[in-house]
């Protein structure tokens, strides 16, 4: 068998493991896999082809590493619009309470709400506010930028 074959298939190898766990640095490797398979069809010598491998991965796995660094950290589920649709959500709020706490008719239902971050003495006005997260069953609000 071809020297070319036996990178394709490993490089192959790599993807099914990385489907089966998730694991997105395998792909990075089998980057490497298959730049050493062309290699190998370039009819380099074998030295050449590991070489070609072990660069492109490390340098793929590299490059993947400092590009998450320079994202920012995702936000926790209870916050996250991706994970949370009511997270940014528009409320009326009627009255606050005392402890600045309210009932806010959200999505065809009364629900417990809270200003996220609120002094309990501040006076918060009433108007629209932005669902922050969402902590159990209570909305954490925030107010709006409309308002």
């Amino acid at each position: 068998m071809a020297d070319s074959t036996w990178w394709w298939l490993a490089a192959g190898s790599l993807i099914a493991v990385e489907l089966v766990t998730g694991t997105f640095y395998l792909l990075m490797v089998s980057v490497g896999l298959c730049a050493a398979a062309l290699a190998a069809h370039a009819g380099l010598p074998v030295t050449w082809q590991w070489a070609i491998a072990a660069v492109m991965g490390s340098g793929t796995v590299s490059a993947w590493r400092s590009y998450r660094r320079t994202q920012p950290p995702p936000a926790p589920a209870q916050a996250n619009q991706d994970v949370n649709m009511d997270v940014g959500a528009t409320v009326q709020v009627d009255h606050w309470q005392a402890n600045n706490t309210c009932r806010v008719k959200y999505r065809g239902a009364l629900w417990d709400a809270a200003l996220q971050n609120g002094s309990k003495d501040q006076v918060v006005p009433s108007g629209q506010y932005v669902v922050a997260e969402v902590v159990g069953n209570r909305l954490m609000l925030k107010p709006s930028s409309l308002s």
